[in-house]
């Protein structure tokens, strides 16, 4: 039996054995928690002790090319809330903290009363706040003595220009992102910045400690995006495709795109419809949705982001895919004179012609009236289809594709937007694939695609990518980055696209051709109709790709409209005319002299400005209206020494030689009216008698024969009125 002494001493190392473990494995544990958890545990205890509150930055400004601002931030606030602090408030309880707050901000107040119940010591209650709901937050702040509500800086994004420049920029998010593959975007990691933030200190109950001990760190502005769009010339052609689609009956939207061919740059790009970037998940009201109205519409739901993206908010301009029809003639005729296949000289016919695999022979649009035998410059005035055909098949199918290609109508453009839809081509095409695809049939482009090809048919033979970003620039104006423009590559030569200038030139300013229509006195312009079938019987896009100055082009424009349901569908009709104003409104604007040509000038030498002649005697009113071509017409005393009180139409309109003025020797309590006549199918000489013979005047717009008229047959209208009457060439035109 051992010593007692013994077991003691055995029982004593043990226990130092145990403490000496136990005293090595804390000091190892401490060691661990402050070498390798260190980092972590500093980490969660900052978060701990430490609220922190995001400081928005300020978002760059879009800007048009000229400085005109598109987007910009406007001063707003975030409502956040510490709920600790919110229930040690005395003066309120938190159930009327939450519907005080509801009622500021228009939320329900169950959700604000979630939000700041929350176990959390900060919680975002709302963002992008204006101004106004601020202060008033902030004064029943003060009133009733209320603590852990936090209001800090924010911004708003807003859109002067509303629908203007919806799908070119798109909109923000919530959280300040860029949305809906624009501009807003595609350049959110320039535009954005980088958040700032508020730090603020909190005791062991979550409450905010004394704001002087906040650490604030300053958020950082974003860059400025500068684009090369014109924001007048958007407006011209927006305001064109509007009036369009009202007189066509155009239900499937409209497209207006404008580039300058010598650099890419995008100046206008309209898709119809659109929406306001200010709201842009309001209901779409310029289109109707089956089986919904306003009432139903449920603001950012699943369904309403669905339809929204598949009507207002969808860019048809680079989205959407369609046949171009004879548009693309253009491409054709350029690939040919350039392979020396065909000349504008060489001649050629509108007979039908037999292609290999296919059952039936290819015609000519214009069925019925043949043109029979021309030159190759006649064919593409006149759109005849077998000319076309012909030339592809000279070319062959290797050659042909290869200057589609070239062109860039087999590719994405790799403009600044996402969304850019593919072109769409027979992988293996066979000779009848060819051959309809010579005049633009059985594939699809965009119509950027297409209008981006025309950039190579008329500055010389360069491809230019189109692009919509000319520079970055700070907040002080400094240029940050500047974005050239880039040429993809030469496709055809100088001496062929100034043949197929002249050639396009000819197809709107002979009478004979098919884009007669486009024609504008003063500037020279050039292009190409197209009228294509869709998928959908009795579906039809009508376009027309246009340039000017043909001699010197500082624009080149393409419209087209889809599903017109009005008195025409031809691209030549009621395409051609919209890119005339067009080019006419740009060019204009763009301060680009006029070349008028000697029918130019004759048709202007026979417009007059009335003459001021009230308060005259009406011998002196007949004898200066006799001296400047105009007729008159006496209501009331008709002596030679009576005084002119009204006049009809007032000084300074234009009107034709030979119209009528109204001369009234009293003041009329109500004009004189006569009965509108029916223009229909009148020529301009027709009209201008059938109008003047009952004392109406008429404006004239576009040549050819009376397409439209200002005021229906039968409107009683006054005596005098000048009366704008459409002309469009409804012959020959595609």
């Amino acid at each position: 039996m051992a010593a007692p002494g013994m077991a003691t001493k055995k029982r004593l190392i043990v226990l130092l054995s145990v403490f000496t473990i136990s005293v090595f494995a804390l000091i190892g544990r401490l060691a661990h928690i402050q070498f390798v958890q260190g980092y972590e545990l500093q980490k969660k205890a900052f978060a701990q002790q430490n609220t922190g509150r995001v400081i928005s930055p300020i978002r760059g400004t879009i800007y048009d090319r000229n400085g005109k601002k598109l987007a910009i931030s406007v001063q707003a606030a975030t409502i956040s809330c510490n709920p600790n602090e919110i229930a040690m408030n005395k003066k309120l309880t938190v159930r009327e903290v939450a519907e005080g707050l509801a009622q500021f901000l228009s939320m329900e107040e169950d959700e604000v009363y979630s939000i700041i119940t929350k176990k959390v010591n900060s919680a975002i209650i709302k963002r992008k706040v204006d101004r106004d709901t601020e202060i008033q937050i902030r004064t029943w702040m003060s009133e009733n003595s209320i603590r852990g509500i936090n209001i800090d800086e924010d911004a708003k994004r807003y859109y002067p220009g509303g629908n203007l420049m919806s799908h070119i920029l798109g909109f923000t998010g919530d959280d300040n992102q860029g949305l809906m593959g624009g501009i807003e975007e595609v350049m959110d990691k320039y535009l954005r910045g980088v958040p700032g933030k508020i730090l603020s200190e909190v005791d062991a109950r979550g409450s905010a400690v004394p704001s002087e001990r906040e650490k604030r760190i300053d958020a950082q502005d974003g860059l400025n995006v500068v684009l090369t769009i014109d924001e007048t010339i958007q407006y011209l052609v927006s305001k064109s495709l509007d009036k369009a689609i009202a007189d066509n009956k155009v239900e499937g939207g409209a497209v207006g795109i404008v580039i300058d061919p010598n650099t890419g740059d995008v100046l206008a790009m309209v898709s119809k419809p659109d929406y306001d970037l200010n709201t842009p998940f309001a209901y779409p009201g310029n289109i109707e949705l089956e089986g919904m109205d306003p009432e139903e519409w449920i603001e950012r739901s699943r369904e309403t982001v669905n339809i929204l993206s598949k009507t207002v908010w969808r860019n048809k301009a680079v989205s959407d895919t369609y046949e171009p029809g004879s548009t693309f003639k253009s491409i054709t005729a350029s690939a040919g004179i350039e392979e020396g296949v065909v000349t504008a000289d060489t001649i050629t016919d509108d007979f039908p012609i037999k292609v290999a695999g296919w059952p039936k022979p290819i015609n000519c649009w214009r069925v019925g009236r043949p043109h029979g035998t021309e030159t190759f410059r006649e064919a593409i005035y006149r759109s005849c289809n077998p000319a076309f055909v012909k030339v592809a098949q000279s070319l062959g199918i290797d050659r042909f594709y290869s200057y589609l290609r070239a062109f860039g109508t087999m590719d994405k453009t790799g403009i600044e937007l996402k969304g850019e839809a593919k072109p769409q081509f027979q992988e293996k095409p066979k000779e009848i694939d060819m051959a309809v695809a010579s005049f633009g049939q059985r594939f699809t482009i965009t119509p950027l695609q297409l209008a981006t090809a025309y950039t190579a048919v008329v500055n010389g033979g360069k491809l230019m990518k189109p692009r919509l970003v000319k520079e970055l620039t700070d907040s002080e104006g400094n240029v940050v980055t500047r974005f050239e423009p880039e040429v993809v590559r030469t496709v055809i030569s100088k001496q062929t696209s100034d043949i197929m200038k002249d050639i396009l030139e000819g197809v709107v300013a002979d009478p004979r051709g098919t884009g007669s229509n486009a024609y504008v006195r003063g500037y020279r312009v050039g292009g190409k109709t197209g009228t294509s079938e869709t998928t959908r019987e009795g579906v039809y896009i009508a376009s027309f790709c246009g340039f000017a100055p043909a001699n010197d082009p500082k624009v080149v424009v393409l419209v087209a409209l889809f599903d017109p349901r009005g008195e025409s569908h031809m691209g030549g009709v009621i395409a051609a005319p919209v890119v005339g104003k067009i080019i006419e409104d740009t060019l204009n604007y763009m301060q680009v002299e006029r070349q008028y040509t000697e029918e130019d000038l004759k048709s202007l030498a026979e417009m007059v400005l009335v003459p001021d002649i009230k308060k005259k005697t009406v011998e002196e009113a007949v004898k200066e209206l006799r001296a400047v071509g105009l007729k008159f017409d006496i209501e009331g005393e008709g002596n030679t020494d009576s005084i002119v009180m009204e006049q009809m139409p007032k000084p300074n309109a234009a009107v034709p030689e030979d119209s009528v003025v109204i001369l009234y020797t009293y003041r009329p309590d109500e004009p004189k009216t006569v009965s509108m006549p029916d223009l229909s199918g009148k020529t301009l000489s027709e009209a201008i008698y059938a109008m003047n013979r009952i004392g109406l005047n008429i404006k004239v717009s576009g040549r050819g024969t009376v397409f439209r008229q200002q005021h229906g047959p039968g409107t009683m209208i006054e005596k005098g009125t000048v009366v704008e009457v459409e002309f469009r060439n409804l012959d020959n035109v595609e």
